[in-house]
Formats: structure tokens, C-alpha cells, sequence
């Protein structure tokens, strides 16, 4: 039987969410600046979705989309806009405007914000089953498990990735991205017998690979939260 030309699928994908919560466009550009100097090689060339909520339809959206362009993002969509005219204006940029999940639905795996703390009440999905995979995840792939646990028996190829709501547990070699507690979760953790990670992530707080004590490289390890802080302990 002859494959389809075209086929058109739901799927998951991880993305960051850019935040505006100030109209001032110098400021937007400050910030982003430095946020990506905390860590450059994370941002650099990253998809970006932009939530607009917070903005009025008196933005200049023209500029702020130049701007954030300028510093090396990808602008893949924009949500979270109430604004006829504001959309209007999205739109004849050449942009979606996305239509968002309900809280705690979502497949995005780290927000950042201007001028805005972190909301304390966020509701965090209760985990309520277990993702088992025992094939070798390869560069390229990305792996989400919602609302659940995930274990991974193989090892975890550099420039692949692994998200999950709940705790990861990895029984192999890792050399690619591990995101748990991507719900908001800070209780989760990441289990795993050879850390060579490019980026681990406790809900939204990370360490990329020069970040990670040099003593656990290649060891067997557990990271967790402590008084929101990434620690690494010893397995053995």
C-alpha cells in the first residue's frame, strides 16, 4: 500500500514561553540581555512561544518582535493575547496567534518572566502513572511524559531529550536534555547510572553540562531540589 504523501498529527513539543509583563520596550531589551548571559548556549537559537497577555494594544509589537529576534530567538507563535488590535497586528507580522490549555495542561517546559514573580499558586498535576521505555533514545528525539513518571532502560543520546511532570529515572548513559517536574513540581527528581547530561532541569531551575560538579561526570547520580537549589548526590 502506497504511504501517504502528507499526513497532519497532534504532538508534543517542549518550547519556552516568553513572558511580557512591561510595556517598555528598552527594558524588554535589557532583560533579555541579560537573561541570555546567565546562560547563552541554552538560549541560542531557541524557539520561543510569546505570551502577551500583560500588553496593550498600544505596543509597538513590530519592535518587540525585532527585538527579541535580534538576541537570537526563534518567535514560533504568540499566546495569551485578549486584543483584537493586538492581534491584528501579530498576525500581519507573519505570526499565530495560539490558542492556550486550560492551566496545568500545558507542554511547555520553562517560563520566563520581566518584572513578575512566579505565581506560588500554581496547581500541580498529581502523577499518576508511569512511562517505561526500554529502546535507545536517539539525537533528535524528545520524550514527554504527562502527569507521570518516566524510565528510561537504554542509554539517552546527546541532543536528545526527556520530559517529564513526575521524577526521571534513566538506567544508561545520559548525554542529552533531562527536564522533570515540568508541570512545576519541585519535589521531583533525576535518577541515573552515567551523567553526561547537556542540560538537567528540576521545574524550571537547570544546570547545563559545565554547571554540573565535575565529581559526578559519568557516575551514577540523584538531582533534586534543595531549598530551590539543583543538588547532585551520589547513588552508590
Amino acid at each position: 500500500m502506497q504511504k501517504k504523501s502528507i499526513e497532519l498529527k497532534s504532538s508534543n513539543f517542549t518550547l519556552l514561553v516568553l513572558y511580557l509583563n512591561n510595556h517598555n520596550i528598552d527594558l524588554i531589551n535589557q532583560s533579555l540581555y541579560k537573561k541570555i548571559q546567565e546562560c547563552p548556549k541554552f538560549f541560542k537559537n531557541a524557539p520561543v512561544i510569546v505570551n502577551v497577555s500583560r500588553l496593550c494594544n498600544t505596543v509597538n509589537w513590530k519592535k518587540i518582535q525585532e527585538i527579541i529576534i535580534s538576541h537570537g530567538f526563534f518567535v514560533v507563535g504568540v499566546s495569551g493575547c485578549q486584543d483584537n488590535m493586538l492581534k491584528k497586528n501579530i498576525i500581519d507580522s507573519g505570526l499565530p496567534v495560539l490558542s492556550e490549555r486550560k492551566k496545568n495542561e500545558s507542554h511547555f517546559f520553562t517560563n520566563f518572566c520581566f518584572n513578575s514573580k512566579k505565581n506560588k499558586n500554581e496547581i500541580i498535576n498529581k502523577v499518576e502513572k508511569t512511562h517505561i521505555i526500554d529502546i535507545p533514545i536517539r539525537s533528535g528525539q524528545k520524550i514527554y511524559a504527562k502527569h507521570a513518571d518516566l524510565i528510561v532502560i537504554n542509554n539517552v543520546s546527546a541532543g536528545a531529550e526527556l520530559v517529564a511532570d513526575g521524577n526521571i529515572h534513566i538506567y544508561g548513559i545520559v548525554r542529552g536534555r533531562v527536564l522533570a517536574g515540568a508541570n512545576g513540581d519541585t519535589s521531583r527528581k533525576i535518577f541515573c547510572t552515567g551523567l553526561f547530561a547537556e542540560l538537567v532541569s528540576i521545574s524550571g531551575e537547570y544546570w547545563l553540562s559545565d554547571q554540573i560538579p565535575s565529581e559526578f561526570i559519568g557516575k551514577s547520580a540523584q538531582i533534586y531540589l534543595k531549598n530551590k537549589f539543583l543538588t547532585i548526590n551520589s547513588l552508590s
